[in-house]
């Protein structure tokens, strides 16, 4: 099927590589190749990034977090991230440079997270993972320099499902106070029966078979996506309680598989009376930010800044 791509996404799709994330391996290779291609150096001046393991869920590894600290500092809220790759791929390094340009531009505190990978450790096990290293964070607000009441969770693909998620935990378990949730492209709903997700059946980077395989990955196998017995932790789009939920930020692709339930959270969460902002970006689709010189992924960049700057009560630098 051929779709209207905004013209300068459209000119770089040919350059995009093609991985069939149905194989894990090799889609962990290609995502690791291609963030290597990008980004190049990384240069951190102005951030210190240190690595260290805080403790993991009951009876489960110790989790691997990296905290950026910048040199200057200009809000003591914590932004927390959590990366994406359909739960079954990336590590510490997918969102290495952009936490070193966020932590630097906006003088804010990072800390991500590096869950354990599906189909090897399927649900609850990353998310648990985040919830523990959320956690650790906020009994080390002293020491990292953040209040913890002011943590704002950060997510795109996966990692905002997994945020959406951590949401959810946190207010059901009377845990740690998150005071906003930016999810980006967010995965949320096991189900895949929304419009969007049945006509994107071959778009570019992510379509409804890598949409399959992740939800096959994560439940721990097929035949229980879409099932009775999903959680709305693992699955926040069937969640039927939105209250009390922190202020959301949702951005959603034009022609991404994911956009409809991204749409219909948000929906969910201003019915419920919690404020939240949505921004559909024309003629793109999920992952096509890669594209970094294109106008509309610019304006995508910008715009999460702006609210992220917003959020956090600082004027980025």
């Amino acid at each position: 099927m051929s779709y209207p791509f905004d013209p300068e996404i459209a000119a770089a799709i040919p350059m995009l590589p093609d991985v069939d994330f149905r194989d894990v391996e090799a889609s962990r290779r290609g995502m690791a190749e291609l963030i290597a291609s990008m980004r190049g150096e990384v240069d951190e001046t102005g951030v210190t990034a240190r690595d260290i393991a805080v403790p993991g869920p009951e009876g489960a590894p110790d989790v691997p977090v990296r905290v950026y600290t910048p040199d200057r500092v200009a809000t003591k809220a914590l932004l927390f991230d959590i990366h994406g790759g359909g739960f079954a791929l990336g590590d510490l390094e997918v969102d290495h440079a952009t936490n070193v340009e966020l932590a630097r531009d906006l003088g804010v505190v990072i800390v991500s997270v590096e869950y354990r990978l599906a189909p090897e450790n399927p649900y609850p096990a990353g998310l648990e993972d985040c919830y523990a290293a959320l956690e650790w964070s906020v009994k080390h607000a002293d020491e990292l320099g953040v209040d913890p009441e002011r943590t704002v969770v950060y997510g795109v693909s996966a990692g905002g499902g997994l945020a959406a998620a951590l949401a959810l935990l946190a207010r059901d378990r009377g845990g740690p106070s998150i005071a906003f949730q930016f999810l980006s492209v967010p995965e949320l709903d096991d189900r895949l029966e929304t419009g969007s997700m049945r006509r994107f059946a071959d778009t570019p980077i992510w379509h409804s078979r890598a949409a399959e395989a992740s939800w096959d990955y994560y439940l721990g196998g097929p035949g229980k996506r879409g099932g009775p017995d999903v959680e709305v932790y693992a699955a926040p789009a069937r969640s039927a309680d939105f209250s009390g939920l922190p202020p959301a930020y949702v951005s959603v692709m034009e022609f991404d598989p994911l956009r409809d339930e991204g749409i219909a959270y948000a929906q969910g969460l201003l019915a419920a009376g919690v404020p939240t902002e949505l921004h559909l970006f024309p003629g793109t689709f999920h992952g096509s930010g890669v594209i970094q010189h294109a106008t509309v992924s610019r304006r995508e960049t910008a715009e999460r800044r702006a609210v992220l700057a917003r959020v956090l009560g600082v004027e980025p630098g």
